[in-house]
């Protein structure tokens, strides 16, 4: 899929972010920071990894409405981008 390359940025920089969180997490981890701080820290990269996934997914389906006949060749149709868009709900 030839997404648009400001999206790819910041698809990257939002992936980025959520290793730098995992990478402060298990720093945590080591240094016996208390249960509820890390449980807090883990729901938020869970949520932005979410969210990245839908930022992804949406921009799935604009690349299909825009153009369906290429998404479709491209292996891409409609419905597809729909089955991910399930998968992350």
């Amino acid at each position: 899929m030839d997404l648009p390359e400001a999206t790819i940025d910041d698809l990257l920089k939002r992936l980025r972010r959520i290793e730098g969180q995992v990478r402060g997490i298990q720093q945590m981890l080591v240094d016996g920071r208390e249960c509820r701080d890390v449980v807090t820290q883990i729901s938020a990269a869970s949520k932005a990894l979410d969210q990245t996934g839908f930022k992804h997914v949406a921009s799935g389906l604009t690349y299909c409405l825009n153009d369906p006949e290429r998404a479709a060749r491209e292996g891409y149709d409609i419905d597809d981008v729909q089955k991910m868009f399930m998968k992350l709900a």
